[in-house]
């Protein structure tokens, strides 16, 4: 049988810590706070920005945005940067999607002052699209073993109807056929997504994970969604924010519980 070797809580940890805030930060645009308003908000509209920062003796001391410089000079239009939208460089993507939920832009810290910005747009790019990958494939490995521990020698096909039991006796001899890590290939391998999912909800483990059936299926059926999406490079924010950040936070959860249950071997 094929063991999964990595345990989950250290993969998570990797993605966390490898695939950070600084990966999808853009450079903040900034001008002096003595220079004229009318010159700021044509740069800004010139290139769709919404915001400047705005610096004092070198030293950042607050933004301006587009639409107030219309009718105001750039020192009456300063904001400060409240606390709760800076972030680190060095801070995780769940933090920044958590707070791109309560805020229109982030600002990111960059040589001690801020530097940087972040705004939902920003959600779109490779890194985030990796490290959201990274999440969906963790719970799919968590489904796997449960699956393995709970259902050994296969007896999980009694939880399948006869046609999706035939569909991964199907993927099962193709992949032999091919000689695909013929020595090492295991059955559950070859199950979708949406079956060890199935299984899953069946079990009364997943009672220990939601608030129903009804609740689990929901869950695996959005993260089933954003997997397809991510594979074939579709738009991820589209009629999904800010859903996509509660069910990122979901897929956490769901993880933490099941590796303290047991890890994957």
């Amino acid at each position: 049988m094929k063991h999964l070797k990595s345990k989950s809580s250290d993969l998570r940890r990797l993605f966390q810590r490898s695939i950070t805030v600084r990966e999808i930060t853009e450079p903040l645009i900034s001008f002096d706070a003595d220079r004229d308003s009318a010159s700021i908000l044509s740069f800004l509209e010139a290139r769709n920005f919404d915001v400047a920062g705005v610096r004092d003796s070198g030293q950042m001391i607050g933004f301006v945005r587009r639409e107030d410089l219309r009718s105001g000079s750039t020192q009456s239009c300063i904001r400060p940067f409240p606390p709760s939208d800076v972030l680190a460089e060095s801070d995780s993507l769940l933090e920044a999607m958590d707070g791109l939920t309560r805020s229109r832009e982030l600002f990111v810290t960059v040589l001690g002052q801020v530097g940087g910005i972040i705004t939902k747009g920003d959600l779109q790019k490779t890194p985030v699209r990796l490290w959201l990958f990274g999440i969906v494939s963790l719970v799919e490995m968590q489904l796997l073993r449960f699956i393995r521990t709970q259902f050994p020698d296969s007896s999980w096909a009694e939880e399948l109807t006869p046609s999706r039991v035939q569909l991964a006796q199907k993927i099962f001899a193709e992949r032999r056929r091919r000689n695909e890590e013929a020595n090492v290939l295991d059955f559950a391998d070859c199950l979708q997504f949406c079956d060890k999912a199935l299984i899953f909800t069946n079990e009364a483990a997943c009672a220990k994970c939601f608030e129903s059936r009804q609740a689990a299926q929901r869950f695996f059926n959005r993260v089933e969604t954003l997997r397809n999406d991510l594979a074939h490079s579709n738009d991820i924010l589209s009629g999904r924010w800010p859903e996509l950040a509660e069910l990122v936070q979901q897929c956490e959860q769901f993880l933490l519980h099941l590796e303290a249950d047991g890890e994957i071997e």
